[in-house]
């Protein structure tokens, strides 16, 4: 069974991921920033990550740039989860090292399209 990682600050955000994850016969952990993301990645790297931009503590720009030079053997793929929809911030994504994008508010559809792209759905 694949194992994905929410990171958001949001419960209610993290409340429909983890339910449309499940769904999709995912095992699912929750993170409210990106700090404790690290220590969950630390502790079992998931096969994917869905991030929020914009977080207190640790933001997930922050979060990504810290994982993919953390030099871990085994990358998850990333998914960047967030109302950030211009192209500057999808390029800045896509260069820090996220595998895809996807816009609040999601469905099940759209998420699980683009768990497809990156090759974990």
């Amino acid at each position: 069974m694949k194992t994905c990682l929410i990171v958001d600050d949001s419960k209610v955000i993290r409340k429909v991921a983890r339910h449309i994850l499940e769904t999709l016969n995912f095992t699912v952990d929750e993170a409210e920033d990106g700090q404790a993301a690290l220590a969950r990645c630390d502790e079992q790297m998931p096969d994917v990550v869905l991030l929020d931009w914009n977080m207190p503590v640790m933001s997930g720009m922050e979060f990504l740039r810290t994982l993919r030079q953390g030099g871990h053997s085994r990358q998850p793929k990333v998914v960047f989860c967030t109302t950030e929809n211009d192209m500057a911030h999808i390029r800045a994504a896509i260069e820090a090292g996220a595998d895809e994008y996807v816009m609040k508010p999601f469905d099940r559809d759209t998420l699980e399209s683009k768990l497809q792209i990156v090759g974990v759905a």
